[in-house]
């Protein structure tokens, strides 16, 4: 039980640490507008803070990762579909490739390989983990300790969507950096409130 707890804390510590990323990062260039630029174009190449900004995300990822392997077996509800959690260490496994090996192209731009494969995996990780939320919200929603948080992962599937195509519609707009925090924010709401009903049940 121990196990799952530390696993769960590093669900937690996640969207803390990629939330600490944009925020500090992005407060150290004064060219960075957190409405105007997306939060990718902090760790693009040649950005001025790039290696910082990989760390953080780096460390984001891991976590993430290393908490999902766990997560089937800490949903301690007597065992369900394994797909939900496939779902999710698969889309936190993007996420770790994305951050390193995938920037963006100089400027933030997506020119180059790299950073259209930058793209197509974080939409990728994004569609994956709507999926795996859904696929949870179908294991949960009978296991009376879990049911509430069925419901909030339907629910943040939904929100999630939703911001995800209204991003994409503004993808190249001047406001492109604001509605992708707004995006991401289900999500990372969704890694945090996930972490803490795993640290609690068990």
């Amino acid at each position: 039980m121990i196990l799952f707890q530390i696993l769960a804390i590093c669900g937690m510590l996640s969207p803390i640490v990629y939330t600490a990323m944009w925020i500090y990062v992005g407060s150290l260039d004064s060219e960075y507008s957190h409405i105007r630029d997306d939060i990718s174009s902090l760790f693009a190449i040649d950005a001025p803070n790039q290696r910082l900004a990989q760390i953080f995300i780096i460390v984001s990822s891991v976590l993430l990762f290393v908490f999902y392997l766990g997560l089937h077996d800490g949903l301690n509800d007597g065992g369900g579909s394994i797909i939900g959690p496939i779902l999710l260490v698969i889309s936190s496994i993007l996420g770790v490739l994305v951050a390193i090996f995938f920037p963006l192209d100089v400027g933030g731009e997506i020119k180059t390989y790299k950073g259209k494969m930058h793209i197509l995996l974080v939409v990728a990780s994004g569609i994956l983990t709507i999926i795996g939320m859904v696929a949870l919200w179908l294991r949960l929603q009978f296991v009376v300790a879990w049911s509430a948080f069925a419901i909030f992962s339907l629910i943040m599937a939904i929100v999630s969507l939703i911001l995800i195509i209204i991003s994409g519609i503004f993808a190249t707009g001047k406001y492109r950096g604001i509605l992708e925090r707004f995006g991401v924010t289900p999500y990372q709401l969704y890694y945090f409130v996930l972490g803490l009903m795993v640290f609690l049940v068990n």
